[in-house]
């Protein structure tokens, strides 16, 4: 099965990319995935991403698509694969289109994981990262035993920035603006199914295969 994974911050896009990846026993494959390996080997495309992300400037897409398009040859990916972080937008879901398309196959289904603005901000704004140690606790669903304190070493507890209340409705705003396209974009073409993506992981999982059975070849 070929599928793409989206759904806002905060879905669980990254946890049930893992799984559902396992359970279809294809590669899950990440543009964050990619630029690392790429970096890592010193791939010509690797050097080149580099240099943007030195100086702190998004990888050009046209840097971005190569990654995606050697990773997609690549023999493990042959039969089949999860696309997670690609495409973000409506262009790049066209030229992920005819690249597909060049290669004689295509998308089998998109998968959408809906949750709710108010939902995604309680998980994230409630994260709290040990200075110590790194681990991230939640005051909700993994409190650590004394409030503002990490169970692991002791060390104190801190709210990044990034997990803010105005970031994340930010990055909420971004996301709207660059996928809400892209979710209408796949459903004009009728592979998008979309499943509630609330409650345990191993429900949203199970919902997940199931929506994802009919369309398996």
């Amino acid at each position: 099965m070929r599928l793409v994974l989206v759904g806002p911050p905060g879905a669980g896009k990254g946890t049930q990319a893992e799984f559902v990846a396992a359970h279809l026993q294809v590669p899950k494959i990440s543009t964050g995935d990619i630029f690392r390996a790429n970096v890592s080997q010193g791939t010509e495309l690797g050097r080149r991403a580099k240099e943007y992300m030195d100086r702190g400037d998004l990888v050009p897409d046209e840097v971005t698509v190569a990654m995606v398009r050697d990773r997609l040859a690549e023999d493990d990916a042959r039969k089949g694969f999860l696309l997670d972080g690609f495409p973000r937008n409506v262009p790049q879901a066209r030229i992920l289109e005819d690249m597909l398309l060049d290669m004689g196959t295509g998308l089998d289904v998109v998968l959408e994981l809906v949750v709710d603005d108010e939902e995604v901000v309680r998980r994230l704004s409630g994260r709290r990262t040990c200075r110590g140690c790194s681990h991230v606790w939640h005051v909700d669903f993994d409190p650590p035993s004394v409030e503002g304190i990490c169970d692991a070493c002791g060390s104190e507890l801190f709210q990044r920035d990034d997990d803010r209340e105005e970031t994340i409705r930010h990055r909420l705003e971004v996301y709207y603006e660059q996928t809400a396209p892209l979710v209408e974009f796949y459903a004009a073409r009728g592979i998008l199914v979309g499943i509630d993506a609330t409650g345990p992981v191993d429900d949203i999982t199970d919902r997940a295969m199931a929506a994802l059975r009919p369309h398996s070849r």
